[in-house]
């Protein structure tokens, strides 16, 4: 079955919906705001470039993060050297918090810090299923995994953070 090409406008127009969930995919990978904000603009412009290839009627965020995901290990490849491995700790990124309540607000900063401290592989399928609500077909497409790799992963995301939070849990108690 043949697809019509997308063109710049179709794919800018969702690039401008899709920019709130890119951003928070690309902190996801980047571990850092600044990092994460380059590699989302650097995504929009490479999907602007590339808008005669996206298929229209497909998946468009999905063809987004599946980009974002490709230019970042590349990055990561391309300045291993400079980049040490490391992320920035969780309380150094500054998320909006429209809730006021001290405790809800505590406990959102230690499950985003353990999140953060997972491996890699298993936090971004926990953002891209989880945070951003794509199904495991899509979050399989977009990471280009196996579906099966993307349950383990986030079966085994849940267990430690099930038992990393309950350890917390149990120390404060």
């Amino acid at each position: 079955m043949f697809r019509k090409k997308g063109d710049q406008g179709e794919v800018r127009r969702g690039l401008k919906a899709a920019y709130p969930r890119l951003w928070r995919y690309c902190l996801s990978l980047t571990g850092n705001r600044e990092r994460a904000e380059e590699l989302a603009q650097m995504t929009c412009l490479r999907a602007l470039e590339k808008a005669s290839y996206y298929a229209a009627g497909t998946n468009l965020n999905g063809w987004i993060f599946r980009m974002a995901q490709r230019i970042w290990l590349n990055e990561l490849r391309a300045d291993a050297v400079r980049r040490s491995g490391q992320l920035v700790p969780s309380e150094e990124i500054e998320l909006p918090d429209s809730n006021t309540d001290p405790e809800m607000s505590s406990f959102v900063h230690q499950v985003l810090r353990e999140v953060m401290a997972l491996p890699e592989a298993q936090r971004t399928a926990v953002m891209i299923v989880y945070v951003e609500g794509f199904s495991y077909k899509d979050a399989a497409e977009i990471l280009e995994i196996p579906i099966g790799t993307v349950m383990s992963r986030l079966a085994a995301a849940r267990l430690k953070l099930t038992y990393q939070l309950g350890e917390q849990g149990s120390k404060v108690g």
